[in-house]
């Protein structure tokens, strides 16, 4: 008993240890980098919002997504709208007028205000997902057919948004911005401030996940993954638990794309594609489901190699992104976390054996000494 309670206090302080260690990391990173790599590192830590959010439904509940990139786009369209009218001083942006409006559509008339704009940021991408996961759910779609489901949304989505082009940009997207607030974007200082509000909204959104997943809530959420049958059989409705983590993921999402907006200056449908949504998948996946701190890792270990590899070999890179993806999938099924976990156990035992074997080797007066 008391060698368990000397173990698990241990690991704690671990990871405390190392929480400690990363958000510092973080708030130094521009003292550390130029530019560019201070907006690359940026724009990967607004992808681990989302990959978090990713990991809460599909690691913790069993729920497989392919329509986060959906929940991404929204959120970064909603940050851009504002942005767009802010930067055109109030008059119409300029693909509006090439597509042959006069006036501001009113749907875009209430994002000139930076609060209403936050707000829309997190409620519209929840309450697009309230809307699919509560009927989904409540008539039992689940498992592969809820997958289906997810990538039917992104499919109507990247269409409807590609074909107002006078309301969305269409192809291109929304881009052209140059002040947040009064503040030039162009400005390193402003740059700099932002990459802190993203590394800050990253570490509160940890926090508050791994207190979720330590809550009675998450043990629900846990067997409903298990056996959702017998969670009905207890008295508990999964339809409400699924539809709120759900609701809660797409919330994270629409805060990533915002904030990816801000370092990248541009969204566009493609943003929003099912191939962006399968890579999200695959960083949850290659970082270790069910694990938090693994979708982190993971996100930031598989953009930094597509981004290496690019640079180095412009010409291949992408064999060496699949042959990374396929390794880790083969070799190493429960991520980049199952790793580590299997070589914490194993130099734990190694080192519980070694005691052991010091503690028969003394004699008997040694050990009343």
């Amino acid at each position: 008993m008391m060698e368990r309670l000397h173990t698990n206090t241990t690991r704690k302080w671990l990871l405390f240890g190392v929480y400690m260690l990363s958000s510092v990391s973080l708030f130094l990173a521009p003292y550390m980098l130029s530019d560019f790599r201070l907006n690359l590192l940026a724009k990967f830590l607004a992808f681990a919002i989302l990959a978090i959010g990713l990991d809460l439904i599909w690691g913790y509940t069993g729920i497989l997504s392919l329509g986060q990139g959906v929940f991404f786009g929204l959120g970064g369209y909603c940050m851009a709208m504002y942005l767009k009218l802010e930067s055109s001083g109030g008059k119409l942006p300029d693909f509006m007028s090439w597509s042959g409006l006069e006036a501001l559509p009113w749907f875009w008339v209430p994002f000139q205000s930076f609060w209403f704009t936050l707000l829309m940021i997190v409620l519209v991408p929840m309450a697009l997902a309230g809307l699919l996961g509560f009927f989904t759910f409540k008539n039992r779609i689940r498992g592969v057919y809820f997958t289906i489901l997810t990538q039917a949304l992104v499919i109507i989505a990247v269409t409807l948004f590609v074909g107002q082009q006078a309301y969305t940009g269409g192809t291109n997207g929304i881009t052209g911005y140059r002040t947040i607030l009064g503040f030039s974007m162009s400005d390193p200082t402003v740059k700099q401030t932002l990459y802190w509000i993203t590394a800050a909204v990253l570490i509160g959104v940890f926090f508050f996940a791994r207190w979720l997943t330590k809550t009675r809530f998450s043990r629900v959420l846990r067997a409903v993954s298990e056996g959702e049958n017998r969670v009905r059989f207890l008295g508990y409705d999964p339809t409400y638990y699924k539809t709120f983590v759900f609701m809660l993921s797409a919330g994270l999402a629409g805060i990533a794309g915002a904030l990816f907006v801000l370092h990248v200056g541009i969204i566009s449908p493609s943003m929003m594609g099912i191939v962006p949504s399968i890579e999200m998948v695959l960083w949850v996946a290659i970082g270790g489901r069910g694990t938090l701190l693994g979708a982190v890792i993971g996100t930031l270990l598989i953009n930094y190699a597509k981004t290496g590899f690019s640079e180095a070999y412009p010409d291949g890179w992408l064999f060496f992104l699949g042959g990374l993806f396929v390794i880790v999938v083969i070799f190493l099924p429960r991520g980049i976390m199952g790793l580590l976990q299997d070589g914490y156990r194993y130099v734990k035992r190694k080192v519980s054996q070694h005691e052991k074997r010091t503690y028969f080797a003394l004699g008997k007066s040694d050990r009343g000494v």
